[in-house]
């Protein structure tokens, strides 16, 4: 089993930047791949990027807006998200999860284990 642990979320006003943090521990493997999502009620968990541990180089979907900066620390197992200039609509639940294997997955179904979340409310 792994646990994942997220922490930094919170309320905070629009235009404001926000690091989270995934601390992981447990069964990983050489290679695992810790991945943010973000959960809106109603809408499905989308991933906003991810970074192989054993690589270190951070990918992100498609839909990257440049605002999302995710890093990572080995030493210490843990990754980070920075979220630049927030919006009211960043407001959701954001996950860490983690695939093992060298390849970063951005559908949740292809994660094996997840944090139970941080919340992050923008608003003035």
């Amino acid at each position: 089993q792994v646990q994942l642990v997220e922490s930094g979320g919170g309320l905070v006003q629009p235009g404001e930047s926000l690091t989270l943090s995934c601390a992981y521990s447990g069964d990983t493997l050489d290679y695992n791949a810790i991945g943010w999502f973000r959960q809106v009620p109603g809408k499905k968990r989308e991933g906003v990027g991810c970074i192989s541990d054993g690589v270190g180089v951070p990918r992100y979907p498609d839909s990257h807006e440049g605002r999302f900066t995710v890093s990572s620390d080995r030493a210490k197992n843990t990754v980070l998200l920075r979220i630049a200039r927030l919006q009211p609509d960043d407001t959701a639940i954001y996950y860490c999860a983690l695939a093992y294997g060298r390849r970063c997955w951005f559908q949740p179904e292809q994660q094996d284990f997840w944090g139970q979340g941080t919340q992050v409310t923008v608003s003035a």
